[in-house]
């Protein structure tokens, strides 16, 4: 009884483990969009100069 609950067990964790690393791909891909839609689409500063899209 206790092998098989030792395995459910695993088997759990790791399906918890890979359903969130795939979660966290998802958001990283996105971001990664995001980020360079940044850069494609960056508005115009003074001067001409192509300016910062973020605040830092």
């Amino acid at each position: 009884m206790v092998p098989i609950l030792l395995v459910l067990l695993l088997a759990l964790i790791l399906f918890g483990a890979g359903f969130a690393l795939k979660a966290l791909w998802w958001i990283a891909v996105i971001v990664l969009v995001v980020w360079v839609l940044g850069f494609l689409i960056r508005p115009a500063a003074s001067g001409g100069k192509r300016g910062r899209w973020y605040r830092w």
